[in-house]
């Protein structure tokens, strides 16, 4: 759908009353942007946080008049508006794939790649190729740790094993644990659009018929391998799921850590896993445990 942003710094309006006169006039999307580079810390529970210097962002159908609009601003807001506000055209395209127009294939280990639907084959013939259009889930191998379970998965003997994807995003790390010889894959996740970009990307590497989905929580086997690339609080409240499900022996892939967060993570796991290996990246880390046999969970 085509259409146009207005962009007008906030200043000293009031955010609610900004919001309200934008939703008034027609706004579609309203987004908040900070102008320079300042941080700001996860706010409190119920807290809305502003940079000092924020500008905002909203979109409008383009079938609507944008001087009218504008002047609609004003009246609700202050004739500064007029002077303050950019209006600009924006283009009808495909927005949430744009991205995906610079991602190249990468390498992961001595043989694993993962590429782009549309990318050339890469120049490797021992390579084993994951295929991924990832959809709108999250799981391309770009982000460190999802880069960090691969790089991990590259190295481990998989060969022959049942393996779980817990909170699977694109299926990426079960899709390529099938590739590098595991025999069945178990995906999970919460979000309908992650299941079904793991589907339609198990079965353009074809590896669906051995590869399942199932919405959150499923497990009820066990597995040789169990890998889990989500937030640091979500694993530590999945940790005796995700304990039940790895077999005595089996092996745990943790990441989406932040380097802060692998104590208390190593910490509510080792109950039930000898942590082998802590790998990072960035402000980011992967762990990788044993599970032993006779733990408690």
């Amino acid at each position: 759908m085509a259409c146009f942003e207005i962009e007008l710094p906030l200043g000293g309006r009031d955010v609610q009353a900004v919001e309200s006169a934008l939703t008034d006039a027609g706004a579609t999307a309203i987004s908040f942007f900070d102008r320079g580079d300042e941080p700001i810390l996860e706010p409190r529970p119920g807290e809305f946080r502003l940079w000092s210097d924020t500008v905002v962002r909203a979109l409008f159908d383009d079938a609507l008049d944008p001087a009218a609009c504008l002047f609609r601003l004003a009246a609700a807001l202050d004739s500064q508006v007029l002077a303050d506000a950019t209006l600009r055209r924006i283009a009808d395209r495909a927005w949430e794939r744009e991205w995906l127009k610079d991602w190249k294939s990468m390498r992961f280990g001595a043989r694993l790649w993962i590429a782009p639907t549309f990318a050339p084959a890469p120049e490797d013939p021992g390579a084993i190729v994951v295929r991924l259009d990832p959809g709108l889930a999250f799981g391309t191998g770009t982000h460190p740790t999802t880069a960090l379970c691969l790089e991990t998965l590259a190295a481990l003997p998989l060969a022959g094993w049942d393996v779980l994807d817990f909170g699977c995003g694109s299926g990426i790390l079960a899709i390529a644990a099938l590739k590098l010889g595991a025999a069945r894959a178990l995906c999970v996740d919460i979000d309908p659009q992650a299941l079904a970009a793991t589907a339609a990307n198990a079965a353009a590497n074809g590896v669906d018929d051995r590869l399942a989905t199932a919405a959150a929580p499923a497990p009820s086997s066990t597995y040789d391998g169990v890998f889990a690339n989500i937030l640091a609080g979500t694993l530590l409240e999945a940790r005796e799921r995700l304990a039940a499900a790895c077999r005595p022996g089996g092996m745990l892939v943790l990441s989406g850590i932040l380097a802060s967060q692998s104590d208390a993570v190593i910490a509510g796991y080792r109950e039930s896993f000898d942590i082998v290996a802590v790998s990072r990246r960035e402000d980011w880390c992967c762990l990788r445990g044993r599970r032993r046999t006779g733990a408690v969970r």
